[in-house]
């Protein structure tokens, strides 16, 4: 499990506006956490794209093996259990993952 890697996941149970169910994630947590901790920090995925400010749109490709149009639900990071995590699906770009991170910068700052 790596930065930046989009893997199948399982996020229910949830509480209130969480978001669930089966989904990709996208990992976002620095790969020492991933590869010393039993969790990871994600972003789910969703394919009822609102384009909402600061959220990464994801258009299907060969490198993230996506079906469908996603929009990366930054303001729902979460961190999870590796056991949620299903199989891996793709990976997204550094340029995406850093719009990701620009994305949170924004969500921490205002």
């Amino acid at each position: 499990m790596k930065q930046g890697e989009i893997w199948e996941t399982n996020l229910n149970p949830i509480r209130g506006s969480e978001q669930g169910g089966f989904r990709p994630v996208v990992i976002i947590s620095g790969n020492v956490v991933n590869t010393y901790l039993k969790i990871v920090i994600a972003c789910p995925l969703t394919s009822k794209v609102r384009n909402y400010k600061g959220n990464l749109i994801l258009d299907p490709n060969a490198g993230n093996n996506l079906k469908t149009q996603s929009e990366v639900l930054t303001f729902h990071i979460r961190s999870i259990s590796k056991e949620r995590l299903i199989k891996k699906i793709g990976i997204i770009s550094k340029s995406q993952l850093q719009e990701i991170k620009d994305g949170l910068d924004d969500i921490l700052r205002y």
